[in-house]
């Protein structure tokens, strides 16, 4: 009953539009939907353990996370903001007044721009929100096929694909060194600057279902402090708030960090075991994960 309370508190879209405008005005009218989600986190107040919830057992999104993008879908389709192929998210219009708004009107509109002809009398709202769902999923039901995919590669496969992204994202003297008791460091690189500067930055791969928790940061910082100028850590899941903020705790080693979502969104555009047709339908090729 306990969990099903806390569901209950996450907020339905259209209650997330307006925070979501405002968000992207904060943010000077642009931003990317990491930036935008944790802005509309800081406007609206969200409580923690809610902004934890996982939309599936996969864990690549959150629902909060997943309901934001049916709030940016109906924003785009009522014509107030829009998206470029890069992933920004931009307002039509820089000096919008959210105060005069409706999100009830919003939802009315775009589903009136949605409906099908009026053959169909007896269309239901689900019906309506049909091609709004379609679009939504697409994206994400590609993203919890690779991962599945990803999930069943052996554990040394999935640190040479971990090895394959860097390389393809520009490091050089890619190492995997699967030393055990090594405090979870897969391995190590160096990434350049402008073929001038370089830092040498540790990387840690868990293949996992569930959130990445504050106390595997930790553990990871301490066993790259003094070793390395970066970590970065790569997961199949999420991470927690808590990790989240101690990946860049003040004075400490920063750690950057790639989640499920992340890492398909690199493999889709370094085309590693994914192909993107014309058509926008994205494929994932289960056998180029198991001969990794």
């Amino acid at each position: 009953m306990g969990r099903k309370k806390i569901h209950d508190k996450v907020p339905t879209h259209d209650k997330m539009m307006i925070p979501t405008l405002e968000a992207l005005k904060l943010l000077g009218g642009s931003g990317s939907i990491d930036e935008i989600n944790e802005k509309v986190y800081e406007v609206a107040g969200y409580d923690e353990e809610v902004l934890e919830i996982p939309h599936d057992e996969n864990g690549v999104q959150t629902k909060v996370e997943y309901r934001l993008a049916w709030a940016r879908t109906y924003l785009k389709k009522y014509g107030l903001i829009d998206n470029s192929s890069r992933g920004v998210w931009a307002l039509i219009d820089n000096e919008i007044d959210t105060s005069k708004l409706d999100a009830d009107q919003i939802l009315k509109t775009v589903r009136e721009l949605t409906r099908k002809p009026k053959t169909d009398k007896k269309q239901t709202k689900k019906e309506l929100d049909s091609e709004i769902e379609e679009e939504i999923e697409d994206q994400i039901d590609w993203k919890e096929n690779l991962i599945s995919v990803i999930l069943k590669i052996e554990p040394s496969a999935f640190e040479r694909l971990c090895q394959r992204i860097l390389r393809e994202s520009g490091f050089v003297q890619v190492e995997v060194t699967g030393k055990s008791g090594d405090g979870g460091i897969d391995g190590k690189g160096i990434v350049r600057l402008n073929g001038f500067l370089s830092f040498h930055v540790f990387f840690q791969s868990k293949r996992y279902k569930g959130s990445v928790g504050s106390g595997d940061i930790r553990d990871f910082r301490g066993a790259m402090q003094g070793r390395a100028d970066k970590g970065l850590f790569i997961t199949t899941g999420n991470f927690t708030r808590e990790a989240i903020k101690e990946a860049t705790r003040d004075g400490a080693p920063p750690i950057d960090l790639i989640d499920g979502e992340l890492l398909c969104d690199k493999l889709k555009e370094f085309n590693l075991g994914v192909k993107t047709e014309l058509i926008e339908e994205v494929s994932v090729n289960a056998e180029w994960f198991s001969k990794i």
